[in-house]
């Protein structure tokens, strides 16, 4: 399964595929995978940073959508002053 992330004030919101559903054509988890890679695109645009992460491997910074990460960690950008 296939995890977007999306960091907030709010907590993190959560987008879910999954990965072998996808392989094979589910309708259902193709227009998951678009969803987040609509979500991903728009948070890039906001000035987030993506991360990709998986167990026993260091975070990868990415700057485009992997449908094939385990999950995926979008941070805003932070405005202080």
């Amino acid at each position: 399964m296939g995890v977007l992330r999306v960091l907030s004030h709010r907590g993190d919101d959560r987008y879910t595929w999954e990965r072998s559903a996808v392989e094979v054509g589910d309708p259902e988890a193709v227009a998951a995978v678009k969803e987040a890679e609509r979500i991903f695109a728009e948070q890039r645009e906001k000035g987030a940073t993506a991360v990709k992460v998986a167990p026993g491997k260091p975070a990868e910074r990415i700057d485009r959508f992997d449908p094939e990460a385990q999950e995926i960690v979008m941070i805003p950008r932070v405005v202080g002053g």
